[in-house]
């Protein structure tokens, strides 16, 4: 009956043996190329390494779904493959103690529920909101909510690692139909806070290589011919760029602005003295 069906089976004679189906006969062995194949298994990795616990049963489930079906050759491809790729280290941060909150989450983004959630800003201003939460997102290594925040009134973006707790209200909503996720994102991270200083910085030519490594889009570099280089940019304030150019230690001078040069020589100053030595 099964042949006249034209399901593929196979025999095997001794105590062990018995009658099989063959290995993929529910997919013709075209169905994936070898590249597709692994592009399949590599995103079922991706899956586990940024969302944890939340997909992983399922990502486990795909990929042995195709472990079956898939005809020998093709899975020894892909496997040849594998050992050559590897996805991980998306996340800045280990996300194991956020991780119910994120699988909570997800499920209210899913199902349009409204959550009040408890929020520390980083002013580590401590407010509570009731959100409408549109998407989750993973940017610059860091899990991020973005909803329409009911306390502001607007569109806000928050990173779930500052969320404390969350609970739903019982309500539903609807998004925008004009909204995008991504188009929001990528605007958020085109758009920069009003800046009042001019930063610039003088870095030694034994680490002008790690500099220009380091530099981002919005940062202007210049070359000189001594192999030295400047780094130039727009801030909001001088704490962080402060603290950014102690990382460099004497490799570093500021250029401006000179409320910053004092700003960095009071640091350093106030660092040796912490890290004075009481014996001498």
């Amino acid at each position: 009956m099964l042949d006249d069906m034209r399901i593929p089976i196979y025999s095997e004679r001794g105590p062990y043996g018995g009658f099989s189906l063959v290995r993929g006969y529910k997919l013709p062995p075209l169905v994936f190329t070898p590249e597709e194949a692994t592009v399949l298994y590599l995103g079922a990795e991706l899956v586990q390494d940024i969302c944890g616990a939340s997909y992983r049963d399922a990502a486990v489930a795909a990929t042995a779904k195709l472990d079956n079906v898939l005809p020998d050759a093709l899975r020894q491809e892909v496997k040849k493959a594998q050992r050559g790729l590897l996805v991980t280290g998306w996340q800045r941060r280990a996300y194991g103690p956020w991780a119910p909150m994120v699988d909570d989450l997800r499920r209210c983004v899913a199902r349009r529920r409204q959550i009040g959630l408890v929020f520390h800003s980083f002013r580590h201003e401590v407010t509570e909101r009731i959100v409408d939460p549109y998407a989750l997102a993973l940017q610059w290594g860091n899990w991020y909510m973005v909803g329409h925040c009911r306390l502001r009134d607007d569109l806000r973006t928050f990173r779930v690692d500052r969320i404390h707790s969350i609970r739903p209200t019982g309500e539903t909503f609807e998004v925008p139909a004009d909204f995008s996720d991504r188009d929001y994102l990528l605007r958020m991270a085109e758009e920069r806070p009003q800046a009042y200083f001019h930063i610039a910085f003088c870095f030694d030519a034994d680490v002008a290589d790690l500099v220009r490594e380091r530099r981002e889009d919005w940062q202007e570099l210049g070359e000189h011919g001594d192999g030295s280089v400047t780094l130039s940019f727009d801030a909001s304030d001088l704490a962080w760029p402060c603290r950014w150019v102690l990382t460099y230690q004497d490799k570093a001078k500021v250029v401006a602005p000179p409320e910053l040069a004092v700003l960095v020589r009071d640091a350093a100053w106030a660092i040796a003295a912490r890290c004075a030595d009481d014996r001498v």
